[in-house]
């Protein structure tokens, strides 16, 4: 099989994986499955190993908060330092977003010839650039993450070392996992990628599926054989199927529940194993300016996302552009002034409530106050501390949720609208698209936390009602939107969401 792949990389599209300059150069791009094993030995995807290069991450600080605030926390044991670092958690955060940026850029890319698609799997190699990234081989090539003014950190290098994402993905990284995700994988119940040819029964094997239909479909537009949408007439581009799939946003927002929230609650703050998660010694780690649970906190933090100095932004400001320059030095900071994921998310359903909810406040409260709790304690928790450090991780992860669920809901109602609009002269089969693999693709996060309000057989009914596509006729659109209407519904309910903010949403 000829994995070779030829990638020149247009500024205007932005797709942030090596260039090859002339044929063929397979040691370019060449992602294949030994090289990039999903052994977490192999890749060294054991944060500890990796994580913090002080000399180039480390804080000092003159002052911390003793309320919330900046997530700063003076070291017990390096006065003066602050002990927060997660930079394993802000790579992955950045390869989810260059994957996504990817997918989209694809159709342009193949268009104009600033891509090359070549035999079968070298789409699917390009994609495992960012999914098994190797920063052994490519520490040095720049981010896809652009900022105004532009980010401090710019390269994938820069931010961290060791990092992909499949062998954070749940079902990869098991030791904690509270489901074997082999058998227990919820959310899609048939081939509905027809590249892919089989069953889907796990994380891994959703996401490799979608690969397959993108490599599928961009063989098909380097060939010069269009697809169309319903209409007959519209030629869809690479990254949306004719059954209604933004492959781009399922890839991201699937990541976004199997990666960010599976690792933040079902590792990392977790109190289900010993010597992990909450059960993690508070004693120093070695010579490390923080302890192994201090670690493993901050880490949970990362995934959610949140800048440092969250509470000091604005609903809009976090929502978008997402990042602001709060030291002034002329650069975004990636893992200190810029928000990632849910944290965003919580902002923009802050922004549009009816009844004026604070996810953003509630939630990175929760994770200030464990974390300061943890500064404040000794080498060990007594058991009041333990529990009142798992009342925070509770609240935490509840808020954290709750900002994915009403994300959810507000997807659900741009679908009925979408639905509404069918033969319509305002229907957008793009757009339909999109905000029904947002709601889809968000929706499976709720399986992967532990500590969710949502039962598994909530979790069942829930996607029983999304469906693995959306309505595209106007026979049945009445129909599925009772089905999202009581899904809607159903999430209200286990969440404790107001009316009016479902509506609102």
């Amino acid at each position: 099989m000829n994995r070779a792949i030829c990638l020149t990389f247009a500024a205007a599209i932005a797709l942030s994986a090596p260039a090859c300059g002339g044929e063929n150069n397979e040691n370019a791009h060449t992602n294949n499955d030994n090289a990039h094993t999903n052994n977490d030995n192999a890749h060294t995807n054991n944060d500890n190993a990796h994580t913090n290069n002080d000399n180039a991450h480390t804080n000092n600080m003159t002052e911390f908060p003793t309320a919330p605030g900046l997530y700063a926390f003076e070291s017990r044991f390096s006065p003066g330092v602050d002990s927060v670092a997660y930079d394993g958690q802000i790579a992955r955060q950045v390869l989810i977003s260059d994957i996504k940026k990817f997918i989209d850029g694809l159709t342009e890319a193949i268009d104009d010839a600033s891509y090359t698609v070549g035999a079968e799997g070298s789409v699917v190699d390009s994609l495992d650039f960012y999914f098994r990234f190797d920063s052994d081989t490519y520490a040095d090539e720049p981010h896809g993450v652009t900022t105004d003014p532009a980010p401090m950190q710019t390269t994938y290098g820069d931010i961290s070392l060791g990092k992909d994402i499949v062998g954070k993905l749940a079902g990869n990284d098991s030791s904690t996992d509270h489901k074997d995700w082999s058998t227990e994988f919820g959310g899609w119940s048939d081939a509905t990628f027809a590249a892919h040819g089989g069953a889907i029964t796990s994380p891994e094997g959703f996401v490799l599926a979608m690969f397959e239909q993108i490599e599928a479909n961009a063989i098909a537009r380097a060939d010069g054989v269009d697809r169309f949408a319903p209409d007959g007439t519209t030629v869809l581009p690479v990254h949306i199927t004719e059954q209604g799939h933004d492959l781009g946003q399922l890839v991201q927002k699937f990541l976004t529940g199997a990666v960010s929230l599976s690792q933040g609650a079902d590792d990392y703050l977790d109190d289900d194993t010993d010597g992990k998660g909450l059960l993690s010694s508070n004693a120093q780690d070695g010579d490390k300016p923080y302890t192994a649970l201090e670690h493993q906190w901050d880490e949970g933090f990362g995934y959610w996302g949140a800048s440092r100095y969250y509470l000091d932004l604005t609903d809009d400001e976090i929502a978008s552009p997402g990042y602001k320059d709060v030291d002034g030095d002329g650069a975004i900071d990636l893992e200190r002034e810029y928000n990632f994921g849910a944290s965003g998310n919580a902002a923009k359903r802050d922004r549009g409530s009816a009844t004026g909810t604070d996810l953003t406040t509630e939630t990175f409260t929760a994770f200030w106050s464990g974390r300061y709790l943890l500064a404040e304690a000794g080498d060990e928790l007594t058991p009041a501390e333990l529990t009142e450090l798992q009342g925070f991780r509770d609240a935490a992860l509840l808020g954290w949720e709750k900002a994915l669920a009403a994300t959810v809901v507000h997807y659900m109602n741009d679908t009925i609208t979408a639905t509404n609009e069918l033969d319509t002269v305002e229907y957008s089969f793009s757009n339909h698209a999109k905000v029904w693999s947002e709601m889809k693709g968000f929706a499976f996060a709720f399986q992967f936390n532990p500590y969710s309000p949502l039962s598994d057989a909530d979790f069942d009914t829930l996607h029983g009602y999304l469906r693995d596509a959306p309505e595209l006729t106007t026979a049945g659109a009445t129909a599925y939107i009772a089905d999202l209407e009581a899904a809607r519904d159903l999430l209200a309910d286990a969440y404790g969401f107001a009316a009016a903010d479902v509506e609102a949403w």
